[in-house]
């Protein structure tokens, strides 16, 4: 089944004036949660959208606040987003990255006691539509083990880098552990294995099964024990930056509100994008693998899949697109 931007778009707008968003504050979510599936990224788009509207209705992401700047010294910035919706506040704090690049060159905010962004990349192509470089991370609820360990202790705390580009831009969007919860969720629903093995099941034998990955919280981390090691290093960049709460504090909470976030914006007018090119040619060149693989930089996809699902509508898993209508 296949819908629309704007239908998709008008839809949750809808739903989010209902529960006291203002207009700006819901068109401004409604779009990044349309964008998302445009984009590709169901998982953070419609399949996310009911669990959003939960965490509104329990308190968790509060419709009405807005985000404090405590302290702005040159180049760094640091706010408390007082549980506003993520989206909302990330997109307020990458503008403000933005703006001091463009004063002083590069610009880094922090944000404390935020929500859930949705896709990290939004904000990656923020600033790259802006004509910057951004880089930005976040720490999560703990749901990867720590290498060596069997519970989890890390978040799979993802971490966003955007290059401007005329023809497109290059846009690394990850997180830490091999698959994100999101894309666990999108193979489980279409009873899907995964490409690769991504954690563990419960007998602790490497596994494709989304599912058994998500009930044991067994994902497994980037580089193995280097992803464990980036994870927990981002956590304590984070915490250190914002004296907000740490994956350990989010995750005795129970359920992942209260994030903390950095948005990093770097501008200088000439990024040489001959030699950008130069980059890119090289990579491709490479003789394509035994399944006749193909190359692709961080964010090519994305356009592709942009401009069909704008042709032909978006694919949205059935079930959920008709409980998002009845909300």
């Amino acid at each position: 089944m296949r819908v629309f931007y704007n239908d998709l778009q008008q839809q949750f707008e809808r739903i989010l004036l209902k529960h006291s968003f203002s207009a700006t504050k819901a068109a401004l979510c409604s779009k990044i949660f349309a964008a998302n599936s445009l984009d590709g990224v169901y998982s953070h788009g419609l399949n996310r959208f009911p669990v959003f509207v939960d965490l509104v209705k329990n308190g968790l992401v509060k419709p009405e606040a807005e985000p404090e700047v405590l302290s702005e010294t040159g180049t760094l910035a640091h706010l408390d987003g007082h549980l506003a919706p993520g989206m909302y506040n990330a997109s307020f704090a990458m503008e403000k990255a933005v703006d001091l690049a463009k004063t002083n060159g590069i610009g880094c905010v922090s944000i404390k006691n935020t929500n859930h962004w949705m896709r990290g990349g939004t904000y990656g192509w923020q600033a790259a539509d802006a004509g910057c470089i951004g880089i930005c991370f976040t720490n999560t609820i703990a749901n990867v083990p720590p290498w060596g360990g069997k519970e989890p202790r890390l978040g799979n705390n993802p971490i966003v880098i955007a290059v401007p580009k005329a023809a497109g831009h290059m846009v690394l969007d990850m997180a830490v552990s091999q698959y994100s919860y999101g894309k666990l969720q999108e193979h489980e629903l279409n009873k899907q294995p995964l490409p690769f093995p991504g954690g563990y099941d419960e007998e602790g034998n490497l596994t494709t099964d989304a599912a058994a990955i998500r009930k044991t919280e067994r994902a497994l981390p980037i580089g193995l024990w280097k992803g464990s090691g980036l994870s927990l290093m981002l956590d304590i960049v984070l915490t250190a930056l914002t004296g907000g709460k740490s994956t350990k504090e989010i995750t005795a909470a129970g359920k992942e509100s209260g994030v903390s976030q950095t948005f990093i914006a770097i501008y200088q007018p000439d990024l040489h994008q001959n030699l950008i090119e130069q980059i890119i040619s090289f990579t491709k060149s490479s003789e394509a693998d035994e399944n006749g693989g193909k190359i692709w930089y961080p964010g090519e996809k994305t356009l592709i899949t942009r401009n069909k699902n704008t042709a032909e509508g978006i694919p949205v898993n059935e079930e959920i697109w008709r409980a998002v209508c009845q909300l």
